[in-house]
C-alpha cells in the first residue's frame, strides 16, 4: 500500500489552482518522476473542477486511485494512492490535512492564484504518517461522521469528465503539460491498452 502525493487545491472560478503539494515518488523511476508529478498536478486540477462543493470521491485510473474532497469553502484535498490503499483512510487524512491547512493559512491567501508560502513540509509529514493505513486506521475510526459520508467510486477518470470530453483531448489542449509529458502519456496509453501496465 502506497501514498504518492497530497495536493491542496483551491476550487476557484473558472479554474482551480494548486496551493500546496507534497510528493513521495520514490517508488517511481527517477526519470519518470517529473512526468508523474506533472500528471498528478494536472489530474488534481481536473478532478477539483469536476467535483461539486461538499463532495468526496475516489476515482480509479489504471492501478491508481485519486481521492478528492472539496469542502464547502472550495478548499480541496487530493491524494493519489495505489489501488490497495483504503479510501476511508485517504479521506480521513484529507479531512485532517484541510482542517490543519485552513487553521494555519488565512483564507485570503487561498484566492491569490498561486502557491502559498506557509504550511512548509507538513504535507510530507502527513504522507509519512499515513503511509501505513493499518497504523492510522485506528485514528480514523474516531471520525464516525466519515462513515456516514457517501464516497463515490468511479471505475475510470473518464467517468468524472464532463459529457463529451475525453482525457486525451484535455491532455492535448493542456498548456500545463510539457511536450515530453504529452508524448509519454500517449505512449503509456498505447502500452496500457495492450498490456495493462501503467506509469508506475
Amino acid at each position: 500500500m502506497k501514498l504518492f502525493s497530497i495536493v491542496i487545491v483551491y476550487k476557484g472560478d473558472p479554474s482551480a489552482h494548486i496551493l500546496k503539494a507534497g510528493y513521495d515518488l520514490s517508488s517511481i523511476s527517477f526519470f519518470q518522476r517529473g512526468t508523474a508529478q506533472e500528471f498528478i498536478t494536472f489530474t488534481s486540477r481536473i478532478l477539483t473542477e469536476r467535483t461539486s462543493l461538499g463532495a468526496r470521491q475516489s476515482v480509479k485510473e489504471a492501478e491508481y486511485y485519486c481521492h478528492v474532497f472539496v469542502r464547502s469553502d472550495s478548499l480541496t484535498g487530493v491524494c493519489f494512492s495505489d489501488h490497495e490503499y483504503p479510501p476511508r483512510v485517504a479521506h480521513t487524512m484529507l479531512t485532517r490535512v484541510l482542517d490543519d491547512f485552513a487553521g494555519q493559512v488565512p483564507k485570503s491567501d487561498w484566492t491569490t492564484g498561486g502557491e502559498v508560502t506557509k504550511f512548509q513540509g507538513q504535507l510530507e509529514s502527513y504522507l509519512a504518517k499515513f503511509q501505513d493505513p493499518a497504523q492510522s486506521d485506528s485514528m480514523s475510526r474516531l471520525q464516525s461522521d466519515l462513515d456516514d459520508t457517501k464516497i463515490i467510486l468511479h471505475n475510470t477518470i473518464e467517468a468524472v469528465l464532463q459529457r463529451g470530453e475525453k482525457l486525451d483531448d484535455l491532455v492535448d489542449k493542456s498548456e500545463a503539460l510539457s511536450l515530453q509529458s504529452k508524448a509519454f502519456y500517449k505512449t503509456a496509453r498505447k502500452t496500457n491498452s495492450c498490456c495493462g501496465t501503467s506509469w508506475g
